[in-house]
């Protein structure tokens, strides 16, 4: 999904031509008529998030200076661009001390509130990863940092937030590299255990024989090579959380000592003569289903409902393709600085073409995808010429391999394959046919209004306004180019 931005003005020309070029620019835009609007939507809960805000500086009810002071009390923090008539350099400096993060003079060309709007958004969204990455290390990491845009992902803050502010164990199931531990991590952070011990043990990596010795610790002399005496996972999370990833893995005899564990608040390390008390808070994670495990005796059914008392269940990236173009942003900001390259953000068609992919490696390979990518770029944006696997497996996009070069006469190393990759934008439409020749009018129409069906999710009201027709026309039109029954298309009520 594209940026949100949220434009503020009292004058509803300007409104009107800013919303314009903004929505050509590729975002998506909403409009405040004043101060006090636009506050009350930044501030509505439930609403999606909005990502930078254009602010008129001069307004009736509650004017731009207004608007930034009252962000900054209520710890909005949004990048802001202020316009004004007025651009002396007194107006230039107390807007940029009250916050804001660019300056434009109306009226402003399309040109450069381009340029300030992709400089503003990846600004903040370097900010925004360098605040996660210092977050996550110091083991405050929140929910607050968590934003998302699609429902599913939201209602696995909403419970995760829940989960925090209780010292209930949680179980976190979802598919490999969906981002777990992050959210595990968000807990310990909205928790009072926060800035305590966080111990990550990826049960599956353990090797069978050492299992119990990684995670109770043993004494010296326990067993053969045990030289020094070792405290175990647990006892490193003593007073914080323990985080065991992948807990399906578990072999069963390790299991019942888990649950000893678990139950009394006590370890007994290899070759410990007495118990050990413990205080941790455990978060388990799996990308199994734990339940037939049960069912087949490869997991304790008492050490399962131990576990699973507040269940978490993250979606694969798929369920979550709002979330897609965020998080490529994000990732593209923050691996354009450690590689030192300077890139604004990622084209509206690349977000488009990474949207349309299912991503079976989810989040983990969506930001390898990227970093491969930034290392790739020679320009100051991600363009689907970085993407050439994705491309090749979207719909849409062709991949064309060439007949092989002549090799030179003198050669004597082996041939090597060169393979091109050749990406055509599925937006743009041709008009001529396989031969040559121009298509028929009807031809085109019918292409235009089934891509409308597509792109605006068969909201007929929405797809007559966009192509400046009645809705009975295209109803008929529908029915004439055999797009399916028009009856049974989503009709909103509008």
């Amino acid at each position: 999904m594209s940026s949100t931005i949220l434009i503020a003005d009292d004058d509803p020309v300007q409104r009107r031509l800013l919303e314009a070029a903004v929505r050509r620019f590729g975002y998506d835009a909403e409009t405040a008529e004043g101060g006090e609007q636009a506050l009350a939507r930044l501030t509505r809960t439930g609403a999606p998030p909005v990502d930078l805000l254009i602010l008129d500086l001069v307004m009736p009810d509650l004017d731009g200076m207004g608007v930034l002071t009252r962000m900054r009390d209520l710890k909005i923090a949004i990048p802001v661009i202020v316009q004004t008539a007025n651009g002396s350099i007194e107006t230039v400096i107390s807007a940029m001390r009250a916050g804001a993060n660019d300056f434009v003079v109306k009226p402003v060309g399309a040109e450069r509130l381009q340029i300030s709007i992709k400089n503003a958004l990846c600004a903040d969204a370097l900010a925004g990863e360098l605040r996660r990455i210092n977050r996550r290390t110091q083991g405050s990491l929140t929910f607050k940092d968590l934003v998302s845009r699609s429902e599913e992902m939201t209602r696995v803050i909403r419970l995760g937030d829940r989960a925090a502010r209780s010292g209930i164990p949680v179980l976190i199931e979802g598919e490999s590299g969906v981002g777990k531990e992050i959210v595990a991590r968000a807990i310990q952070g909205g928790s009072d255990r926060r800035g305590k011990p966080f111990v990550t043990v990826n049960c599956g990596a353990l090797p069978a024989n050492l299992v119990e010795s990684i995670l109770f610790g043993h004494e010296k002399g326990a067993f053969t090579g045990a030289t020094e005496k070792h405290a175990g996972k647990f006892l490193e999370a003593n007073g914080g959380t323990l985080f065991l990833d992948e807990i399906g893995e578990l072999p069963l005899e390790t299991q019942v000592k888990l649950l000893r564990a678990l139950q009394e608040g006590e370890i007994d390390p290899v070759g410990a003569k007495r118990p050990v008390r413990v205080d941790i808070r455990l978060i388990s994670a799996t990308n199994q289903n734990l339940i037939e495990l049960v069912k087949r005796g490869q997991f304790r059914e008492d050490l399962f409902y131990r576990l699973n008392v507040f269940p978490i269940t993250i979606p694969p990236l798929r369920a979550r393709r709002d979330d897609i173009g965020d998080l490529a942003r994000r990732f593209a900001t923050r691996f354009a600085a450690e590689e030192g390259k300077k890139l604004r953000g990622v084209t509206h068609e690349t977000i488009s073409l990474l949207s349309s992919y299912d991503w079976p490696g989810n989040v983990r390979q969506l930001e390898n995808a990227v970093f491969r990518a930034v290392v790739l770029a020679d320009g100051d944006e991600l363009t689907v010429n970085e993407f050439p696997q994705i491309a090749a497996h979207v719909e849409g996009f062709s991949v064309r391999l060439p007949p092989l070069p002549a090799p030179a006469p003198a050669a004597s190393a082996p041939e090597r394959e060169i393979v091109r990759v050749e990406i055509r934008d599925p937006n743009v439409m041709s008009l001529l046919g396989q031969h040559g020749e121009m298509r028929r009018l009807e031809d085109i129409e019918a292409e235009v209004i089934k891509f409308a069906l597509v792109h605006y999710r068969g909201q007929m009201s929405e797809i007559a306004r966009r192509l400046g027709i009645g809705r009975s026309t295209l109803y008929r039109k529908m029915k004439e180019y055999g797009l399916g029954d028009a009856e049974d298309q989503s009709v909103d009520a509008a």
